[in-house]
């Protein structure tokens, strides 16, 4: 099921018999926004131009029976606002209202009064606001501007839909749950009720064995085929200053395209479009084995769309999906070692991360062993691309719902570790020290998701969607 963004636009069906053809022009308008919508890559759903309370009606009916995720109502001239009210009362979904006049301002030498209920975009954006107010359903934004060439009404219009996009895949869905929470990582746990509750997803638990049937069952002809997308894949440096992190054995390689194999049969048989993990295992037992050789396929996973979240932290897993939603990636991440002098602090994890929005072709090592962890194998290393960044956590606040917890910064160039980690040096406002202070002030988990861009407004709208509060940490000024 696809995101659907409904669309309705309002008149005054009184004008009409007084002006003619202002219903004609309005409604090109409407299809000018439309269009523009389209562009965006969503599905539209049209209720029409809507001019009285009948209308009204039948345009909610269409939008509830069509269960949009969005609804755009398009202000088109002066309309009642008992004319817009039901449409809300009956869709039973987000508005946002846009009012958009079809120049940047009348001719005062030769404006008609055509030509200013064209331009009265605005007139009853504040009416409507009220009536939705008082009946407990106000709209999410009002965006005013132009219906062409108008960068700054466009852009936040486009948000939306992203955001909506983003709200939507999270509300439907199905995030596998394997093993249990890393030893002694308090703010790895959660309660899978929560999520179902609170963002509609669905949490299935999957056993070790799931996975393990799942990679008993691959091939040799499907190893070999990974194995070459691996290699076309990643590079595989000399060893560096780690003696723990040395090359690829080609047993190691093997055991890797074997697991990813497994694990996109184990996502496709269980339907899944995340998985948060994290399996102990004893002894190098099968278990403890195939746990360590999920790396690769998870990073593979996650450049797709599929978030893969290590330590059981199925928090983490969602925010990595919203950025992925919102075009930014979502690479697993925390804080690692600062640079005080040089203003900076790595971010990175051990293990997968989101290869898409490297900076370079991804790296692979061998390592002896994963520290903190038990087993050994392959592990990726890389950095995300240089420019604009931002990072997503989702916590749990002191009442217990979740919230977003959100900063901007800037990937700046310079060489990471050859430890076999995802690392990117990232600079934050207003210096380094002060923002691990108000970042960890803010309560979020230690993990968090890594995008490319500025996402902070996409973020705020998807969390507007979802009804979840957001506490922004560092805000880029770029």
């Amino acid at each position: 099921m696809t995101t659907a963004i409904g669309v309705f636009s309002v008149g005054f069906d009184r004008y009409w018999p007084q002006f003619a053809g202002l219903r004609d022009r309005l409604e090109r308008y409407r299809e000018d926004f439309e269009a523009g919508l389209k562009r965006l890559g969503v599905e539209v759903v049209s209720a029409g131009l809507v001019d009285s309370v009948s209308a009204a009606r039948r345009a909610g009916e269409l939008l509830a029976a069509r269960q949009v995720d969005l609804v755009f109502g398009d202000v088109t001239t002066y309309v009642p606002s008992s004319v817009v009210l039901p449409v809300m009362q009956i869709a039973k979904a987000p508005l946002v209202l846009v009012g958009l006049q079809p120049t940047p301002g009348m001719d005062t030498a030769t404006a008609t009064t055509v030509d200013q209920l064209e331009h009265d975009n605005s007139t009853s954006l504040p009416e409507i606001v009220y009536a939705l107010g008082r009946a407990g359903l106000p709209p999410l934004d009002v965006v005013f501007g132009m219906l062409h060439d108008d960068a700054r009404a466009w852009t936040r219009i486009a948000e939306w839909t992203q955001a909506a996009q983003a709200a939507h895949r999270l509300r439907r869905a199905r995030m596998g749950f394997l093993g249990h929470a890393f030893e002694g990582m308090l703010d790895m746990n959660a309660d899978p009720t929560m999520f179902s509750a609170e963002l509609g997803m669905a949490v299935e638990m999957i056993e070790m064995c799931d996975l393990k049937k799942c990679v008993d069952q691959v091939t040799a002809e499907q190893i070999t085929g990974m194995e070459e997308k691996i290699r076309e894949f990643f590079c595989f440096p000399l060893p560096g200053a780690d003696a723990i992190a040395g090359p690829v054995t080609p047993e190691g390689l093997r055991w890797s395209a074997r697991v990813a194999v497994g694990l996109e049969h184990l996502m496709s048989d269980s339907s899944l479009d995340g998985l948060a993990y994290y399996y102990r295992g004893l002894n190098h037992n099968d278990y403890q084995e195939i746990v360590a050789g999920m790396i690769v396929g998870n990073s593979l996973l996650t450049a797709r769309g599929i978030p893969v979240a290590g330590e059981g932290d199925l928090k983490n897993c969602v925010a990595m999906m919203v950025m992925h939603e919102l075009g930014a990636g979502g690479s697993f991440a925390e804080l690692h070692p600062a640079h005080l002098l040089d203003n900076y602090v790595f971010v990175g994890h051990d293990g997968p991360g989101h290869v898409a929005i490297s900076g370079e072709k991804p790296a692979l090592r061998g390592l002896a062993l994963y520290h903190g962890k038990f087993g050994q194998g392959v592990s990726v290393e890389f950095k995300v691309k240089n420019g604009p960044v931002t990072i997503l956590g989702v916590s749990v606040g002191a009442a217990g719902h979740l919230k977003f917890v959100v900063a901007e910064g800037e990937s700046i160039p310079g060489a990471i570790p050859a430890t076999g980690n995802t690392n990117t040096r990232v600079r934050f406002a207003p210096d380094v020290a002060t923002f691990i202070e108000n970042w960890s002030l803010a309560g979020p988990t230690h993990h968090f998701a890594l995008g490319v861009g500025h996402k902070l407004s996409c973020i705020q709208k998807v969390a507007k969607l979802l009804g979840i509060d957001v506490e922004v940490v560092s805000r880029s000024h770029l």
